[in-house]
């Protein structure tokens, strides 16, 4: 790991006086930075880094579901179109912006637009509040994976001490009548056992904490910690392993599973293109939701890992390459899923439709493990399987929990710099308690609360506003300047188009999709009353409203008339930096 003295050659800095010529010293002041900032010791750090937050669970468990509900093989069309015209013009936006100003989500914006610096806040909320629930599904994989180390696997029969007359085995029985009670081993091993969730009278009764979670828990934020604790010089070597790793086990199981009997009925029924789906909204606005959640814009991760970027860095290309890994990830992991599916399918001489009904963490903790249960080598493929999911869902922590730590740092330098082992402590101990909630007997039911409310709406509006700064108010054409200084080429005019009008219709778009087209809210037969959907909008009200608050706080802080207080706030400030040196200069930019 090195430090980076300049953030750009000199070259780089000539070209920025020539193509930045509309800046003016007048209109733009400047302010100083002293750039000892660290830098990825190898490129490969940062792709790694950035792939491993893009590829997450959800690429595991939501793509196939979403493919196959939404016409197969036809869902491709209107997914490619989302991420060409939506998803990747962002992701790019977020690299280059985090790139050139080299600075985490918060204090990112007194160069871009002050009065958004609201945003900033806003994402580091709603990155905690992804940390509260996301890593409690890591810490119920953990569990999965300890109890995964027998000769027959815990959830392969009935004879538990935690199962109920409910339980049917159809596997290596003939005969077995199923109906609308019966219970797989695997699903009351993961209600009964790891959740035990019957303990839990719903959201108003959570019951006590399970602490066989607590200590899963406690582990995998004890490996975020020490991952962490020393910024990019210790995570960009974690992620050699976590980042790599679930694509060896992808193609392991993806053998494995194509050579089960059944797996091809599994395989048609994912990809069969039902050209009808295509006249419905809601397949369109899925597309959406699935494009941008998977490749991550706006929770300020992307911001802070490029921000460690060499300021010369070809960040376009990493743009591409990035997505295109994310976009091949999510196709993949709907041939493992599917092919197993069908095998189930075929044991249980059912429909693939009646097997593939169950979807997110269910998809990861029943369907999948009462395939594996039943395979030869069962407890081997169990054991990787279930480092698969810990390594996807470590590499999006590290992601989240760095754009917080990033972002307060650098807002905050004068307190923090030489204390960033300290903070990182305290960020995973908030972190910890703040998902205790989410480890009692009902923590599924909070668990599945914050995923709905804590980062949906919020997020996408966060990164609707943000997408309408840099274009709008920043301006296109400064940003495209930016992006010639460090680059050596500006953006085509498909990104121009696509950053100025289209990415933000296409967030709206998700928006207002999202708002009016609502279904109740339903786990394990549980109805979540009324209350807790007004409990889950205040939380997400929580984090996007200290856009408007900080708004008027500079607003209202700010001397001078109405005119000159916009006029300052809407000012960006800029970054002079000096090459070869970390002396500090206030030469403006020509």
């Amino acid at each position: 790991m090195s430090h980076q003295d300049s953030s750009a050659p000199t070259g780089s800095l000539a070209s920025q006086g020539t193509t930045n010529a509309g800046y003016s010293s007048s209109t733009v002041p400047m302010i100083a930075q002293r750039d000892s900032r660290d830098s990825w010791s190898k490129k490969m750090d940062f792709l790694l880094s950035v792939i491993g937050f893009a590829v997450d669970l959800g690429n595991v468990w939501r793509f196939p579901y979403i493919c196959y509900q939404n016409g197969g093989g036809a869902f491709l069309i209107p997914y490619t179109l989302m991420a060409v015209f939506g998803g990747v013009p962002l992701f790019y936006m977020e690299l280059a912006l985090g790139q050139f100003h080299r600075t985490g989500a918060i204090s990112i914006w007194k160069h871009i637009c002050p009065i958004f610096k609201g945003i900033g806040f806003a994402i580091c909320i709603i990155s905690l509040y992804v940390s509260f629930y996301y890593n409690t599904i890591i810490a119920w994989a953990l569990y999965y994976f300890y109890s995964s180390f027998t000769s027959t696997l815990p959830w392969t029969s009935c004879d538990n001490v935690w199962n109920t007359p409910n339980c049917t085995n159809y596997f290596g029985t003939n005969n077995v009548s199923w109906n609308n009670y019966s219970h797989s081993p695997a699903e009351e091993f993961y209600t009964r056992n790891v959740l035990e969730i019957h303990k839990s009278s719903g959201l108003r009764g959570v019951g006590g904490l399970r602490w066989q979670l607590v200590l899963c828990l406690f582990l995998i934020f004890t490996i975020v910690y020490f991952s962490l604790w020393k910024g990019v010089k210790t995570s960009g070597k974690v992620v050699w392993v976590t980042a790599t790793l679930p694509y060896v086990v992808l193609f392991i199981l993806l053998i494995r599973g194509a050579t089960l009997p059944g797996a091809w009925r599994g395989v048609v029924f994912y990809l069969k293109p039902k050209w009808e789906k295509l006249l419905e909204t809601r397949v369109w606005v899925d597309a959406a939701a699935q494009i941008f959640f998977s490749l991550g814009p706006g929770f300020g991760v992307l911001l802070a890992l490029a921000s460690y970027n060499p300021f010369t860095n070809n960040c376009y290309r990493d743009a591409i390459v990035t997505s295109l890994v994310n976009c091949m990830t999510s196709f993949l992991s709907g041939f493992v899923i599917f092919t197993v599916l069908g095998y189930m399918a075929e044991m249980r001489n059912v429909e693939v439709e009646d097997v593939a009904k169950d979807k997110g963490p269910s998809l990861l903790f029943i369907t999948y493990p009462e395939a594996i249960a039943n395979m030869v080598g069962s407890t081997f493929f169990a054991i990787i399987f279930f480092m698969m999911v810990i390594a996807l869902g470590l590499d999006s922590t590290f992601g989240g929990l760095e754009a917080i730590i990033t972002a307060v740092m650098d807002e905050y330098p004068q307190y923090l710099f030489k204390r960033r082992e300290l903070f990182v402590l305290g960020l995973v101990i908030v972190c910890f308690m703040g998902s205790l909630s989410t480890l009692t007997h009902g923590g599924a039911y909070v668990v599945q609360l914050l995923e709905t409310f804590g980062a949906g709406c919020s997020i996408i509006a966060v990164v609707f506003l943000e997408a309408i700064a840099v274009s709008w108010f920043y301006g296109i054409q400064r940003f495209s300047n930016d992006v010639k200084a460090m680059l050596g080429f500006a953006p085509g005019i498909f990104w121009k188009v696509c950053w100025v009008a289209i990415s933000p219709a296409f967030l709206a778009y998700i928006i207002v999709s999202s708002l009016l087209d609502r279904h109740p809210l339903i786990l394990f037969d549980y109805k979540y009353p009324d209350w807790s959907i007004t409990v889950g909008f205040i939380v997400g009200a929580s984090s996007f409203i200290w856009i408007p608050v900080y708004m008027v706080y500079k607003l209202v802080w700010t001397p001078g008339s109405l005119k000159q207080r916009l006029a300052v706030c809407m000012r960006p400030e800029r970054t002079m930096r000096e090459p070869h040196t970390d002396s500090l200069s206030m030469t403006p930019v020509p």
